[in-house]
């Protein structure tokens, strides 16, 4: 081998487990983009939140329930022109028992197929049906109810905005027998304003109609305001959030408002 060659073939060997160590440049995330697709409850984005719930006053008082909904978002599509959205609420409740105890465990899951446009025009739709199964842990959560109905969600993005709404509602199909039985109908608005840089201010509040309930406790409706922030930390997308809201409206001998923090972690195609 010429000295020429040999240098080469020594410079050559000493790159090669620099250029073999060197780290992979890691995707960018556009976090005003990923914001306003979390806030899309039909958008082609994996996602799973965390949901921690804190209600407090009215009848509680003192008292704290605390609530735990893992809330999964798995879109696929069904065909080129059709996405379907599976989505699901896991809870995990802890209430107050009034000899100072709790009672703690896993609720009623729910879950929810929409299906939806893949490329969606001005105002996005979603529609299909809504369940719920009972899978309560502990007797204080305890419906006994297999339920099921419809579910729509519309959605309006226009500049900085990301409008629109949810509705769905479970009727009963199969009882245990006895009270609580799930005959239940939401509607949770939405009205998103972003900031820019994965900031924005959200208000999203869940009112619900028990009609199961005695005349008068039906309805629960709060009102309230939130900001999010959809960041990515050591590479991972996520999206934090911190919510108030008072319930202007509610049942007797509920809470009487709710201190909301929410961690999504997202998967972006």
């Amino acid at each position: 081998m010429t000295k020429p060659a040999y240098i080469a073939f020594v410079l050559t060997f000493a790159a090669t487990p620099a250029l073999a160590q060197a780290p992979q440049p890691q995707p960018a995330h556009d976090v005003n983009a990923l914001a306003k697709q979390t806030q899309n409850p039909v958008g082609d984005l994996t996602s799973v939140p965390f949901q921690f719930n804190f209600n407090t006053g009215g009848e509680l008082e003192q008292h704290t329930f605390f609530n735990l909904n893992c809330q999964p978002v798995i879109p696929f599509k069904a065909t080129a022109n059709w996405n379907v959205i599976a989505r699901a609420i896991v809870p995990i409740n802890s209430f107050p028992a009034p000899d100072g105890t709790r009672y703690s465990g896993v609720g009623d899951i729910q879950a929810e197929l929409f299906v939806t446009p893949s490329k969606p025009g001005g105002v996005i739709w979603g529609i299909g049906p809504t369940f719920s199964f009972p899978t309560a842990t502990s007797t204080a959560f305890e419906t006994g109810t297999w339920a099921a109905g419809p579910a729509m969600v519309l959605v309006k993005m226009t500049g900085p905005f990301v409008l629109g709404g949810l509705v769905s509602q479970l009727w009963p199909l199969s009882d245990a027998g006895g009270d609580p039985e799930t005959d239940l109908f939401t509607f949770q608005p939405f009205v998103n304003y972003n900031f820019g840089h994965g900031w924005a201010m959200a208000f999203a509040p869940i009112i619900t109609a028990n009609w199961n309930a005695p005349s008068g406790d039906e309805w629960t409706v709060p009102l309230g305001v939130g900001v999010t922030r959809t960041t990515v930390f050591n590479h991972r997308p996520m999206n934090l959030g911190v919510q108030y809201y008072y319930n202007v409206e509610r049942p007797d001998g509920s809470a009487g408002q709710q201190l909301k923090f929410v961690v999504s972690l997202l998967y972006p195609r």
